[in-house]
């Protein structure tokens, strides 16, 4: 046939093992034989929200605290800071107004309220005007109503005036209406004498200004009375 043959391909043995057959992903020889990768997983995000939400409430919960400490050292500070000691007023009011007056007193007491370098203690007192006016003016015993007051608050203005005509100088400061109801203007006369000291005076003065602040007129409406 020539000078050239073309190779003939060997028959295999039936007993011989098969050949590997090259696939995708292999290599013969000395290549490593490369797999194919697994699919990434991915995260469920409710986890990160659930950590998230618990890391909030434990930051409010220690603010919550964080705040109530606060609060109660600045109390704790101003009471140490009372260097004129402690004081006591006494207010007789008129029963009609004696449930808004008692809870105002109980929350200035509460906050430890400071006048003139004292701390000073409101004591809300019920009582007919009729009655304090008659002791006021002499009529009748001061013990018949525990001795002189440093405030009252009787209905109306015409208790003040029949005071300031009989005894002038039990006015320690002019009277103020802190709320009106009907015929009534309930005014706050802080009076004067020579068991009233001036920390006295001024706490009176004070308590009936706080009287008038829009939480404590909240207290009058609460009850049917209309803030003045």
């Amino acid at each position: 046939m020539g000078r050239h043959s073309l190779a003939e391909e060997p028959v295999p043995h039936p007993l011989d093992p098969p050949k590997p057959q090259q696939g995708r992903g292999e290599t013969t020889g000395s290549h490593r034989i490369v797999a194919k990768k697994a699919p990434r997983r991915r995260i469920a995000g409710w986890p990160i929200a659930v950590a998230g939400l618990v890391v909030l409430i434990a930051l409010g919960v220690f603010g919550w605290n964080w705040a109530d400490s606060v609060l109660n050292n600045r109390a704790e500070a101003q009471a140490a800071s009372c260097t004129g000691g402690r004081s006591q007023i006494r207010v007789l009011v008129t029963p009609q107004i004696a449930k808004p007056v008692q809870t105002a007193a109980a929350r200035w007491n509460q906050d430890l309220t400071v006048v003139h370098g004292s701390c000073v203690q409101v004591d809300v007192e019920t009582k007919d005007s009729s009655d304090v006016l008659s002791a006021l003016t002499g009529k009748t015993a001061l013990d018949s109503i525990g001795g002189l007051p440093d405030g009252w608050i009787p209905e109306s203005s015409s208790w003040s005036q029949q005071l300031s005509a009989a005894k002038p100088e039990l006015i320690g400061s002019p009277s103020m209406s802190v709320a009106s109801f009907a015929q009534s203007d309930y005014p706050f006369i802080g009076l004067a004498g020579a068991s009233i000291d001036d920390t006295q005076q001024r706490g009176t003065q004070s308590f009936r200004a706080y009287l008038k602040e829009p939480t404590q007129q909240a207290d009058f409406t609460a009850a049917g009375i209309r803030p003045y």
